[in-house]
């Protein structure tokens, strides 16, 4: 079998095969994250990034291949989640940009796309870094311009891609040797191939590993959401308020003391709450539930095994958002205010010290639920002013905000704050009379001077760095470097914070404690600073955060 010309109907089955195919392995480049920290979510985001490239696709009703491709852009660009994500959605833009005007696509015209969206996606970087996405992408890209000149068959073109792509795969860990340290791939780059295989399975007609389907279960979810903006329930009508998703990645030990009874799991959540849905294969379970307590459930589910890819949401608000009040509606449109700030944090707690920083919107996200370019726009409007800052707190958002900022009609800047501590002290830089740039600049000098440290465990043992961490045992991040691993926790922060401060230079420790401290180790934590930090200014604050049982700022 040979194929000549790719139309737009076989060019819209291959992008749903390939957002399937990874789909089904995001779990696993996930796992290709170098730091052994339970935030690896390189698979996740790009993930989410594809399938809403997918379910834009699937709104095409024309069989013409530069309208699919200009949708999967339009998808992949609304969607995008995270830097992996951002990248992704800027190679499919350069992609759709090269084939737009063309109904049906011969493998020069597919070389050609993969070139432009190489050029796109470097263009996008600020700093483009091989032995990434990029050097993957950009590899695959060049042999296939060489491989059209002699081959007109589709499918042996898009075979030798592939091959392409894995073959550059393998070499990433010699372009950085971060990935060489770890013994990994590259996870982005893992990401891309794993796309382009399910391209290449379709063209072949072909059926790929599966696994666990959660389409039918994320339909449910959005089905259930659907039903609470309707008209005739009001907010406080709702019962249980926090939408709650997370999974559950089974651990053996955890089994033997409380084997798995997935019924008898769906029992003691449903006590928790209502529109109750649980899935599970061998290695793990998918858990939906609206819940007024989402950390009971789950608690429940770490009995089983560790957390991962969590995500609540407070349904209250979005009722309110989405239905609004009707006295409301009757009334005048506000104007817009002269400025708007809009940040991204992780935990309640969080996120009144950044509204009580005078950030307008904030977006609960981070680690683990990065928002998506949508997302930000969807807060810019919000913020409802002429111009706008945003402070994404996290380096793996910077992107997909430069992306909203991008797409946005009023004036936006961003701040490109890599963390909490560094979103703190921007926002103490702003002033309402300074123009948009002036603000920007001052906040960026600002974020400058402060040390960010972080607590955390580990997900595997690893070598990193010349520390030796093992599975389990906690680590101590000083401004994005592994400084101190330790199996207690409270040793591990004595070791970071002495790290991280100059008693010459230092004055201000500002503590932000996560959901899983209590107040005997506050006191630990408090009685040893004062001990051996006496002249230090000491703050402490309820953050309320997961992953990260420590978060501290030091200036």
């Amino acid at each position: 079998m040979t194929l000549q010309n790719l139309d737009g109907r076989t060019l819209a089955e291959m992008i749903l095969q390939g957002a399937h195919h990874l789909n089904k392995n995001s779990q696993m480049i996930d796992a290709l994250n170098v730091f052994p920290v339970p935030d690896g979510d390189t698979g996740t985001n790009m993930n989410l990034s594809m399938t809403s490239g997918a379910e834009e696709v699937k709104t095409v009703n024309e069989d013409h291949a530069g309208v699919v491709a200009k949708a999967l852009a339009k998808g992949l660009l609304m969607g995008a989640r995270g830097n992996s994500g951002v990248i992704l959605s800027q190679l499919f833009r350069g992609f759709s940009r090269a084939v737009e005007e063309k109904e049906t696509l011969t493998t020069q015209d597919l070389a050609d796309a993969f070139q432009g969206g190489v050029a796109t996606a470097y263009k996008a970087v600020m700093k483009p870094v091989e032995g990434t996405i990029l050097t993957v992408a950009r590899e695959s890209a060049e042999a296939s311009e060489k491989l059209a000149k002699d081959e007109t068959d589709i499918i042996s073109f898009m075979e030798g891609v592939v091959q392409a792509a894995k073959e550059s795969l393998k070499r990433t860990p010699e372009l950085l040797p971060v990935l060489k340290e770890v013994g990994v791939v590259d996870s982005g780059g893992q990401g891309l191939l794993t796309i382009y295989e399910g391209f290449l399975a379709n063209l072949k007609g072909e059926e790929l590993p599966d696994i666990e389907e959660t389409v039918s279960m994320n339909d449910m979810v959005n089905a259930e959401h659907h039903k609470l903006a309707q008209d005739f329930m009001n907010t406080e009508d709702i019962e249980f308020g926090y939408c709650t998703e997370f999974m559950v990645k089974f651990e053996e030990e955890k089994l033997k003391e409380n084997p798995y009874d997935e019924e008898k799991f769906r029992e003691q959540l449903s006590e928790l709450g209502d529109s109750l849905l649980v899935v599970s294969d061998e290695d793990l379970i998918k858990v939906h539930v609206h819940a007024e307590y989402p950390g009971e459930a789950m608690t429940l589910g770490q009995q089983f095994g560790s957390l991962v890819n969590m995500k609540i949401e407070n349904m209250r608000e979005q009722h309110t958002s989405i239905v609004g009040d009707k006295k409301e509606v009757k009334s005048k449109p506000q104007e817009k205010a002269e400025y708007g700030i809009v940040t991204v944090s992780m935990g309640d707690g969080i996120k009144k010290l950044f509204e009580s920083l005078g950030a307008n919107v904030v977006i609960q996200g981070g680690q683990t639920m990065n928002p998506s370019t949508q997302d930000i726009s969807e807060a810019i409007k919000e913020a409802h002013a002429k111009r706008i800052l945003i402070l994404p707190n996290n380096k793996n958002i910077i992107m997909a905000a430069e992306q909203a900022a991008e797409i946005a009609e009023e004036e936006v800047a961003v701040v490109p704050t890599k963390t909490i501590p560094q979103g703190m002290s921007a926002l103490l830089g702003f002033n309402p009379e300074s123009d948009l740039e002036t603000n920007k600049e001052e906040m960026i000098s600002l974020m400058s001077e402060v040390k960010t440290g972080q607590i955390t465990y580990a997900v595997r043992d690893t070598k990193i760095e010349g520390l030796s961490i093992d599975k389990g045992n906690f680590m101590g991040i000083a401004d994005g470097k592994i400084t101190a691993t330790d199996k207690d926790p409270m040793e591990t922060v004595k070791a970071l914070l002495d790290h991280m401060i100059d008693e010459d230079e230092d004055e201000i420790l500002t503590v932000i404690t996560g959901e899983d401290v209590d107040e005997d180790a506050i006191s630990e934590l408090e009685a040893y600073i004062e001990d051996k930090y006496e002249d230090l200014e000491l703050e402490i604050h309820a953050g309320g955060q997961p992953i990260y049982s420590y978060i501290f700022s030091v200036e």
